[in-house]
């Protein structure tokens, strides 16, 4: 392992794993913008549509949890895999909207999916950055000898946390969880740039969600974003980790199949692409038919746009998550052709 303090962040090379799967599971219930339509008006929806590029998301229903979710993708794919319950080392969950605030859902996870007693499982509570952090957690402790199979969970159920009435976040937002399989493989590396700025956290936040209250609580936690804020943060922190993670990964523009940004909205996707001076056709986009997903996003854009080349040949993916916290990372690895790539 090689590690270094860069200007975005944390730079780390790790060796000794592999992707070998992904499946993404999403909620039966389909809502197009015509749903939004009686509660902001269309001229109102067409406007918001312009800058999001949301067309579609998909939503939970009131007893379906992101718990629910990971453990449809999970259960499909070790099946795929031929992955026996007593063949996972670790599970690891990361998501925002847990089903309790303990236990960890990691563990009810555990137990659901009949995992052995010598299964490590833990929840990370992280967002947008969620899924690259997620990869480097299991990279490392594959590269430490602590585990040779590692069950990533990614996901989140957004749609429970927005104000019906807030038209910049209750149209933005879908419900999606994910499974991805990383075994050890000698042959196998990545590297990985992670960083924070917490100075940005009361910009994407759910007040009075937990244990800290305010003098005047609301009454029921809602989730409040500084558009304007995030925008900004995004578009200054972003395309300098896209540079410094290509010299890590002493890889060039020309030779990363695609790169995979979160799918925080189509107006920040585009601009991104843009100010980092990559081809567009190389930037996969899938907010408009899923929404944002938060930690869900890139798993999901794997197992949709990218679904038949992940299946096909080998790729080169460059990987961003940023967003809440405000938190980042990136991932730069070689995958491919995958065993299960597949969206239920």
């Amino acid at each position: 392992m090689s590690r270094h303090k860069s200007q975005s962040g944390l730079a780390l090379s790790l060796q000794g794993a592999r992707i070998t799967g992904v499946v993404s599971a999403l909620p039966p219930r389909r809502v197009d913008n015509s749903h939004f339509s009686a509660i902001f008006g269309e001229d109102v929806v067409r406007d918001v549509v312009k800058m999001i590029g949301v067309e579609q998301r998909y939503w939970t229903d009131a007893a379906t949890t992101t718990a629910d979710l990971c453990e449809r993708a999970a259960r499909r794919l070790m099946e795929a895999l031929a992955w026996s319950a007593d063949e996972v080392d670790a599970l690891i969950l990361v998501s925002q909207t847990p089903d309790y605030a303990l236990p960890a859902s990691a563990c009810v996870l555990h137990g659901r999916l009949g995992l052995a007693p010598a299964c490590l499982a833990f929840d990370v509570n992280l967002g947008c950055s969620g899924y690259t952090y997620g990869l480097w957690l299991a990279h490392s402790m594959i590269a430490s000898g602590s585990a040779a199979r590692v069950l990533l969970l990614a996901g989140d159920t957004i749609s429970k946390t927005v104000a019906p009435e807030d038209r910049a976040t209750a149209m933005l937002f879908g419900d999606a969880g994910t499974a991805t399989a990383i075994e050890a493989d000698p042959q196998g590396k990545a590297s990985y740039i992670l960083g924070t700025d917490g100075q940005g956290a009361s910009s994407l936040i759910m007040p009075d969600s937990a244990w800290r209250r305010s003098e005047a609580p609301a009454r029921e936690a809602a989730l409040q974003m500084d558009g304007g804020a995030v925008f900004n943060f995004t578009l200054q922190a972003v395309p300098p980790l896209v540079a410094e993670s290509l010299a890590l990964a002493q890889t060039s523009v020309e030779q990363v199949d695609y790169f995979l940004f979160h799918q925080a909205n189509l107006f920040m996707l585009r601009h991104l692409a843009k100010k980092a001076k990559l081809p567009a056709d190389k930037c996969p986009t899938n907010i408009a038919a899923y929404g944002n997903t938060s930690s869900a996003s890139i798993p999901l854009l794997m197992t949709t746009t990218l679904a038949t080349p992940l299946r096909e040949r080998r790729q080169r993916l460059a990987l961003f998550g940023f967003g809440v916290g405000f938190s980042w990372g990136s991932a730069v690895f070689d995958t491919g052709p995958l065993a299960c790539v597949e969206t239920l």
